[in-house]
């Protein structure tokens, strides 16, 4: 499939994907593990490769998610980045940091809009140890935006 450059980040489609993924957010801090894995698509190929667990397929990560620690409510998101392809693709990525933890996360996520709405099918966390080196390229949009 090949998507035309006027059908990248379509303003609507980016804004949907950002509701979904402040509701993802919101559920992550609350510890809510039945909203949490309802946001993945219910399927065998869904992937979620976390910290300290690798999950292939819907039962293991409702498994794994089960035995994850609640995560920090002072947990807050820097350089997140929506890019759509289309109106049914998505990726999201970000940064992660806690006061009470000298960590700094990264978090992507590929969604996929179905007729339940958006899910996610490939998600990675991943943690590093403060300070953090970034390399930035000046072309690329701060936040999602038209091309």
């Amino acid at each position: 499939m090949t998507v035309p450059l006027e059908q990248l980040n379509l303003p609507a489609i980016v804004a949907e994907v950002a509701g979904v993924f402040a509701a993802y957010e919101a559920a992550l801090l609350a510890n809510d593990a039945a909203a949490l894995n309802a946001f993945f698509l219910a399927s065998a190929s869904t992937v979620r490769l976390g910290v300290a667990e690798h999950a292939f397929g819907i039962r293991s990560i409702e498994e794994q998610r089960a035995r994850l620690p609640k995560i920090s409510t002072g947990r807050r998101l820097h350089n997140t980045v929506i890019t759509t392809w289309g109106t049914d693709l998505a990726a999201v990525s970000t940064e992660f940091a806690a006061p009470d933890t000298l960590l700094l996360g990264r978090q992507s996520q590929t969604w996929v809009r179905t007729v339940a709405g958006w899910k996610i099918l490939a998600a990675h966390v991943s943690t590093i140890a403060s300070p953090v080196t970034r390399s930035f390229d000046a072309t690329a949009p701060v936040q999602s935006r038209r091309e």
